[in-house]
């Protein structure tokens, strides 16, 4: 077995699993950037993967891999940054367990990451959100259901696989009402309610009887909604909204849209950044800077002309 395939396998066996914790979903993406690494290193050098050595993965080899995924691809800036993220997590384990390397290991570390233009975000305006809510029919069990799903997901700003994954132990309706979210690389993080979610949540748990690890928001037949669901039912019920508000024939509301509602209606009530990436869940601050943007400002008063 070759150096690299060994750092490859406890990469992912130790460090990725054991000392990292990383979820399904960051070991997937891991993986899927590795095959295609080595997949193109075996096209450049002649080398099968499985006598492909540290010293064939060198800097020059990986920029070539990048300029291939934008270039041949079709990749956007955003995917080969994240195909980027994955490999320095890779050369960074690598640098422990083959200091011999070093030099070379520290040209791949030096390659950067892409500067690209942030897209506007796009979100809701006070009469969106009215109309949006208005929409579900309350006088059927889907329409009760999904209205409290939206009352949750715009208040919170809880991410969908977040929403669909909720139990009825994770909610507590009680003196400092909150919902225990279940994140990103499985961070935890309590959300506070409003007194207008808890009496939506209260009348929703009322009618749906569910056990403690039964999902807060299932279908017919008690199992939870598939994040597809989500999104399906959340364009089912825009349409029908703009109807009411035709602003939002021009908006493409997905459940990530309901997010950046959420945190714009922190951002306009005046609270920090660093207090709305706690309440989102953001890993660092830098990512919620993307509410910044001058254009976004409930100032301006065209919060319903933002692009999508």
């Amino acid at each position: 077995m070759t150096a690299l395939a060994s750092t490859l396998e406890a990469f992912f066996t130790h460090r990725l699993t054991v000392q990292r914790d990383a979820s399904p979903h960051t070991i997937t993406a891991y993986r899927d950037t590795l095959r295609l690494l080595l997949v193109f290193a075996r096209d450049h050098t002649g080398k099968q993967p499985s006598v492909l050595d540290v010293a064939d993965i060198d800097a020059p080899l990986v920029a070539a891999f990048l300029t291939h995924l934008e270039t041949e691809r079709g990749n956007s800036i955003s995917t080969r940054n994240a195909r980027l993220t994955a490999i320095h997590s890779l050369f960074r384990y690598a640098a422990l367990q083959h200091p011999e390397h070093a030099e070379q290991i520290q040209r791949v570390l030096a390659i950067p990451t892409k500067r690209h233009d942030q897209k506007i975000v796009c979100y809701l305006a006070r009469d969106e959100i009215d109309a949006l809510l208005a929409a579900p029919d309350t006088s059927t069990w889907f329409g009760r259901r999904d209205q409290t799903l939206l009352t949750l997901a715009i208040q919170t700003g809880m991410r969908v696989s977040e929403i669909t994954r909720l139990v009825r132990t994770d909610l507590h309706l009680g003196g400092g009402a909150h919902v225990r979210c279940h994140g990103k690389g499985r961070k935890e993080r309590a959300t506070p309610l409003t007194s207008h979610t808890i009496t939506a949540l209260t009348n929703w748990l009322h009618e749906n009887d569910c056990g403690p690890t039964d999902p807060v928001f299932p279908t017919r037949r008690g199992r939870p909604l598939s994040t597809d669901a989500v999104a399906s039912l959340l364009t089912k019920h825009t349409a029908t909204a703009a109807q009411q508000c035709p602003s939002l024939h021009v908006k493409h509301v997905t459940p990530h849209t309901l997010r950046h509602t959420a945190a714009m209606q922190l951002l306009h009530s005046g609270l920090d950044t660093s207090v709305i990436a706690l309440w989102l869940g953001h890993e660092s601050v830098e990512t919620t800077q993307i509410y910044l943007n001058p254009r976004e400002l409930h100032q301006t008063g065209e919060s319903s002309q933002v692009a999508c």
